[in-house]
């Protein structure tokens, strides 16, 4: 079983960079970049040159091409031989031709401004995007990380300091990035760390310079302070996490009150949870609801075939089945709000449960005409099985066989998509959330696709495909496990 589950996680490596392989060539290669500037204000504001070297500067920021401006280019160039290098600025100059003459050997188109100043672009072959992309994705936080000309004399190393919220020990480290490296404390996973993180890049246009991950997981809404001791020993209610902080080259005024060194640059905390953390605690409760409602009555439907209540489950489930989503979503959400109940999320907001009602009673029903159909059909083909016949004619009852023989048989299908119902709720519900404008991540692709937000819909690839692949090897585990006769490898060992 170890070996096979190592095998299958090493595919699923394989599998996840495969997909999000494709998707980096299909975005950077068949949309036009130019959709990438569609929504930037700042870009349609601009004309003539400053326009075009705004946009070029965004496409190199974005990972579409290598744009040098006359600076950048000499740099490149002559390197560390600066009298070559300020040569290399004189337009017309021999160091200036020698230095195109070499960008255009390495595959760079020359261009010229009005004022003669020359500039270089290259565009990215597919592997050299996907080997940009991939180079920087995985970061290791490390002492040598900080190099700022203002400190020169940073304190380079490791030590174990109190936590400053629960006084557990904590590894600090001085010239890291990142001030708390390795701490714990009372949410999950209660392990955290930050000297491994892989960076996605930042959002643009939306959310611009803000990591992707960090706009997945970052709270809503306004922040919420509380009493907290600094470094300083300043004892003041603020919305600021110390574990999350990050050096800072100028700390202002307050920074130098609260902190002892330059690690002042930390996250909020805030009253409402992240778009993560709302889709998934709709999505957590509505398929509790769903599994409550659909287990019993598919259940009820087998033991009752072909009778009243068999053939109202199918009426049921047949109507839903062919009632379109976004139909029955605003039929119940007009129910709902004849009752007294909000039909958008943000009239009550977080903090109202009658704001949850709505949207996560109706998940719940979505989900319930598949799970009734299966287990019913899938306990309907358990009767006719030998061990059934068998354990009638031992004298048990119909009731004792469906609960002991049947039920535990007919199960196992639906205990196999379990994980993935369960992990994937972090996905959200796009069509559902989008009816009650509630802020969760079912929105969060389709607006990124419409936004061109690159490195966002690089992300949810990654998020929701390595969560996929994950549930899906789950899921053949947990089956193992309620029903010890499958096995996932052959016999002799082999996959």
């Amino acid at each position: 079983m170890f070996r096979y589950i190592v095998v299958r996680l090493l595919k699923s490596v394989v599998s996840i960079f495969a997909v999000v392989s494709i998707i980096i060539v299909m975005i950077f290669t068949m949309i036009p970049r130019e959709k990438a500037l569609d929504q930037d204000p700042a870009y349609k504001k601009m004309k003539g040159e400053t326009r075009t070297l705004y946009a070029l500067g965004k496409f190199d920021e974005l990972g579409y091409l290598d744009f040098q401006k006359k600076p950048e280019m000499c740099s490149f160039v002559y390197g560390e031989d600066e009298d070559k290098a300020n040569a290399c600025k004189e337009n017309g100059s021999a160091e200036q031709e020698e230095a195109i003459a070499y960008m255009e050997s390495k595959g760079y188109t020359v261009s010229y401004l009005k004022k003669g100043d020359p500039y270089v672009t290259k565009d990215f072959a597919w592997y050299e995007l996907l080997g940009h992309y991939y180079g920087q994705l995985f970061a290791m936080d490390s002492k040598d990380a900080i190099q700022d000309e203002n400190n020169p004399d940073l304190e380079r190393g490791y030590h174990w300091e109190k936590n400053p919220y629960n006084g557990s020990p904590a590894l600090v480290c001085s010239g890291c990035t990142y001030k708390y490296q390795l701490y714990f404390d009372g949410s999950f996973p209660f392990v955290h760390q930050n000297k491994f993180r892989m960076n996605f890049g930042t959002s643009y246009p939306t959310n611009y310079g803000v990591e992707t991950m960090t706009v997945i997981s970052r709270g809503q809404g306004a922040q919420k302070a509380t009493e907290q001791t600094f470094a300083t020993g300043l004892t003041e209610e603020s919305p600021l996490i110390q574990t999350s902080c990050k050096y800072k080259s100028k700390p202002d005024r307050l920074d130098v009150k609260r902190f002892t060194d330059n690690y002042a640059d930390c996250e909020s905390q805030y009253e409402s949870p992240s778009m993560v953390n709302t889709s998934y605690i709709m999505g957590i409760i509505s398929l509790i609801l769903a599994y409550a409602f659909a287990i019993p009555t598919g259940i009820d439907m087998a033991q009752h075939k072909d009778k009243f209540r068999d053939k109202l489950g199918i009426a049921y489930i047949n109507i839903l089945i062919a009632v379109p989503s976004l139909a029955f979503i605003f039929f119940m959400r007009s129910i709902g709000t004849a009752l007294g109940l909000p039909d958008k999320f943000p009239q009550l907001g977080f903090g109202d449960i009658r704001s949850w009602i709505q949207p996560t009673v109706i998940l719940a029903l979505l989900s319930t005409p598949s799970l009734m159909m299966w287990l019913r059909r899938y306990m309907i083909d358990q009767v006719n099985a030998d061990y059934v016949k068998f354990a009638k004619a031992k004298g048990l009852s119909q009731k004792e066989i469906f609960r002991k023989h049947i039920l535990r048989n007919a199960i196992i299908p639906l205990v196999n998509g379990i994980p993935s119902s369960v992990i994937l709720c972090i996905s959200g519900a796009f069509i559902t959330e989008s009816a009650f404008a509630v802020p969760g991540m079912g929105k969060m692709l389709p607006d990124a696709i419409n936004q061109v937000n690159n490195n966002m819909i690089i992300t949810l690839t990654f998020l929701f495909t390595a969560l996929s692949i994950l549930a899906v090897l789950l899921g053949d585990i947990l089956m193992t496990l309620v029903d010890p006769r499958i096995q996932l490898t052959a016999k002799g060992g082999n996959d």
